[in-house]
């Protein structure tokens, strides 16, 4: 049996890695194809809705005790409209908040965080006629609904409450005991003003919006809040009685500058009041099942996967494609330092679990990257809006930073000048994500119109600044580590520039772009400055060193997420293990994407055990009953980057290689994935069963290379989904390399193996606790 040849370099970049070129060239032993089938039945991959109801069903968060605050309650939303539910405080009564992604400030001469910052609306009491002695709630994750009982010493009040998955309205069903039939909503109007302002000076001139006007339209009422900058955002509500039921319809328009809202929001809910409950939560539903089933995900670890299908719901609940990018709270706006949307983290790893759960119907990330790029542009120093782009630490739904004001904005800077603080890297690291949507997908046109174009800007902003040194070596001047201090040759910005560079060459080649930069990265690559290292691992950059405690990876890149240093040598996995060992080490400033990002490096060496105690640490020290998360306010990044730090103990697909199971515990003897959706646009299939991969099956969407790391050990069989076998090769180390076009499939089982291939939950190691309240 010959070698297979070497692939050329444009089949290696689009594999996103020259890595598989050197393993192809290795040369294991090819296995011809047979020309006709094996003498037995073929076996496809079954699935059964049971499935999903199971795990679902199991991981409903339940409440048999009040909620008090936003982190304890049930939450709904559908990307746009948002409501937490929790007790009133000081009252016998039941607040159901009411907010929204659109409804923000338009007044940029007051900065980001005042003058365009996220605005809050206000909320609803559920106020019934007796004191409140009991509840008991339960929020379905499969129909996204919340349902479930409030007792009173003078009755029941049995509720259903959803919001629309497309209509933007919620509707609660209350059905009242005879002793509760005089039950009321009263709505309390928020005050329009950012919620920054509860803990920061105000900017001189700045004052809150003037109060909202209740108006009553023929049975719809309306709270019209006019915005000082014109525009208005509206709540417009109405109550149907349908024989023992009352139904409360709410929903929330925004317009600027025109003054539209209030006439789209009425008339949306007059539409929706004439439609029963049931039938709203046909359609609801419909779209919820669906999502859910486009991947599937079984732990033995009860109390994980529970918190793993919620962040599912999470993230649906918060996010869709057009959308507005996530802010720090997601939809569902409370008290916050933080009303706006983040660049230098949060954004990043809202975003990460989209893909491999298969969601890209969630990616805002990169649609609104796309669509904004022009004040990407103006985001820059006049001097730089030629040929260079930014973004900055913080911006409105828009990407807009507003006006630089100390301490309510943050401009993007300039390297080498300490003031504004020359944070320049978040765009940059924005577009790996872009990238990483594309790698998932290998939709050209994510590559060819946006990272691209938008890369290649925001590397040019580093090559004005790059200088060679004495060294040969060429440098960056001062530059700031997000959350740490400024520093020349920053590792943040040295590892960003770094993939930058290469990307862009790997994307040239592989749209057949004739750039005349090319020159110029190719020698930012072979002579940017090694990044500063020193007894204690990577450092924040030259001269200095990682000194404090630190909640933030942004020295730490390279490895994670760009995967760059992955531990081929033995020097490296030292240099990794060095530099993890002593950012977690520090104690007193970390936070829980400190856990997250702890995880996936662990992940990364294949140390499953250190991965799942950094998740166990976050869920004690961190996670809130309801799996949400604070610091100083609301902010939903990192319960989100958990779920992918979960997706990073059984499947990575960085490199160029799908590797199957790589960090599982030893407790983790069954396993289950299904359609997981890995870079070059694989789904894959892969279920674990007594402590080994069991089988394993990858689908093309787009027919590039196929290599994957299986894990059986021993002689394999590869099959088609007719089960004739497969020709590939073998690489050693448990991976094979397969010729995969578009559409087809490939099963991987031990040499004669016969395994059934359905799709079930496994069985949990041990009971734990229902998220929520439960008694």
């Amino acid at each position: 049996m010959g070698h297979a040849s070497v692939p050329s370099r444009r089949t290696v970049l689009a594999t996103g890695t020259a890595l598989g070129g050197a393993l192809l060239a290795g040369g294991g032993a090819a296995v011809p194809a047979q020309a006709a089938p094996v003498a037995v039945a073929p076996q496809a991959v079954r699935s059964s809705e049971d499935s999903w109801r199971t795990v679902l069903a199991d991981a409903d968060l339940r409440w048999q005790k009040m909620p008090k605050t936003w982190y304890e309650g049930p939450y709904l939303g559908n990307g746009y409209l948002g409501s937490g539910i929790y007790a009133e405080p000081g009252k016998n009564a039941i607040r159901f908040n009411v907010q929204h992604s659109e409804v923000q400030d338009h007044r940029p001469e007051f900065g980001s965080l005042f003058g365009l910052a996220r605005l809050p609306i206000g909320y609803f009491t559920l106020e019934p006629v007796g004191t409140i002695t009991a509840l008991d709630w339960r929020l379905g994750l499969r129909d996204a609904e919340l349902t479930g009982t409030l007792t009173t010493d003078k009755g029941t009040l049995t509720l259903r409450a959803l919001v629309h998955n497309s209509l933007s309205v919620m509707a609660v069903e209350i059905t009242p005991s005879e002793g509760e039939k005089d039950f009321r909503w009263v709505f309390h109007p928020a005050v329009a003003i950012s919620p920054r302002a509860a803990s920061k000076p105000l900017p001189a001139g700045y004052a809150a919006n003037p109060p909202a006007v209740v108006e009553d339209h023929d049975g719809v009422s309306a709270a019209v809040q006019s915005l000082l900058s014109g525009g208005q955002h509206v709540t417009a509500w109405r109550e149907r009685t349908r024989e023992a039921t009352r139904t409360l319809y709410v929903t929330v328009a925004h317009s600027f500058p025109k003054t539209t809202a209030r006439d789209r929001a009425v008339n949306l809910v007059r539409g929706a009041a004439s439609v029963s409950y049931d039938l709203h939560a046909m359609t609801h539903r419909a779209w919820w099942h669906g999502y859910y089933r486009k991947s599937f995900l079984s732990v033995p670890d009860a109390r994980l996967q529970r918190f793993y299908w919620i962040q599912l719901y999470k993230i649906a609940s918060a996010a869709r494609e057009d959308a507005p990018v996530m802010a720090t709270s997601g939809p569902w706006l409370e008290p916050t330092p933080w009303p706006g949307t983040w660049w230098n983290l949060n954004a990043q790893l809202e975003y990460w679990m989209i893909h491999g759960s298969n969601h890209l119907e969630l990616d805002a990330l990169t649609r609104s990257i796309s669509e904004y790029r022009q004040t990407l542009v103006e985001t820059t120093d006049p001097r730089y809006r030629a040929d260079s782009a930014g973004i900055t630490r913080t911006t409105d739904m828009t990407l807009n930073a507003g006006a630089p004001l100390d301490g309510s904005t943050f401009p993007l800077g300039i390297p080498g000048q300490a003031t504004p603080v020359p944070e320049v890297g978040c765009l940059t690291w924005a577009l790996h994500n872009v990238w990483l949507s594309y790698r998932h997908t290998m939709d050209e046109s994510i590559l060819r119109d946006t990272v691209f174009p938008l890369l290649r800007r925001t590397v040019n902003y580093y090559l004005h600044f790059l200088q060679p040194g004495a060294d040969g070596k060429l440098h960056l001047p001062l530059t700031y580590s997000p959350e740490y201090g400024t520093t020349p040759d920053c590792n943040f910005d040295l590892m960003l520039l770094n993939w930058g560079c290469r990307t862009l060459l790997e994307s040239a080649e592989l749209l057949s772009i004739q750039d005349p930069l090319t020159a110029r990265w190719q020698e930012v690559l072979a002579k940017l400055t090694p990044y500063p290292t020193g007894p204690d691992g990577l450092m924040i950059g030259a001269g200095t060193p990682l000194a404090i405690s630190h909640r933030h990876f942004s020295h730490l890149l390279a490895i994670y997420p760009l995967y760059e240093m992955t531990g081929r040598s033995a020097d490296e996995v030292a240099l990794i293990e060095r530099s993890l060992s002593h950012w977690v080490g520090f104690t007193g400033a970390l936070q829980g994407y400190t856990y997250t990002g702890a995880s996936s490096i662990s992940s990364l060496l294949g140390k499953g055990e250190d991965a799942l105690k950094y998740l166990g640490e976050l869920m004690t020290k961190y996670i809130k009953p309801n799996t949400m998360y604070t610091e100083s306010g609301p902010v939903i990044e990192t319960p989100l980057a958990a779920a992918q730090s979960l997706h990073d103990m059984l499947c990575q697909s960085w490199g160029g290689t799908v590797r199957v199971f790589p960090a599982v515990p030893a407790a983790w003897a069954e396993l289950t994935l299904h359609d997981f959706r890995t870079q070059g646009a694989f789904l894959l299939s892969a279920v674990r069963e007594q402590g080994a991969t069991r089988w394993v099956r990858l689908t093309s969407e787009a027919g590039a290379p196929c290599v994957v790391r299986h894990g059986i050990a021993g002689s394999v069989d590869v099959r088609d989904k007719h089960g004739r076998r497969l020709r590939y090769e073998d690489l050693g180390d448990a991976t094979v390399r397969i010729e995969l076009r578009r559409g087809e499939s490939a099963l991987i089982t031990a040499a004669g193996d016969r395994p059934d291939l359905t799709i079930r939950p496994v069985t949990p190691n041990a009971p734990a606790p229902a998220w929520g309240l439960p008694a």
